[in-house]
């Protein structure tokens, strides 16, 4: 699903934040899109167009908001931003799981 050229970026204070919160890191979270059962889906955010996208890191099951990545006309790196992340609820778990995310 993902390209190799494949590059995430984020806000290092909402990483910190993040982290603390939930205990999971953008750094760790980027690992969720090299799942190749992850399962992307639109976010309902009104201000910018956003994807949840949802995984296994491991063992853990991964929820990531994110912006879908664009390509840079020169260097053809595509690069997206990770704006949060954390472990997916019971409830989203099994819906990865049953092929309903």
């Amino acid at each position: 699903m993902w390209r190799v050229k494949l590059k995430w970026t984020w806000d290092d204070n909402k990483n910190r934040t993040n982290k603390r919160d939930h205990g999971l890191s953008f750094e760790a979270a980027q690992y969720v899109f090299a799942d190749p059962l992850a399962v992307s889906r639109p976010d309902p955010y009104p201000e910018e167009e956003r994807w949840q996208t949802i995984g296994l890191i491991g063992k853990l099951t991964v929820f990531v908001v994110h912006t879908w990545p664009e390509s840079d006309s020169v260097t053809g790196e595509e690069t997206g931003r990770i704006i949060s992340a954390r472990r997916a609820t019971a409830h989203e778990r099994r819906a990865y799981e049953e092929g309903r995310f």
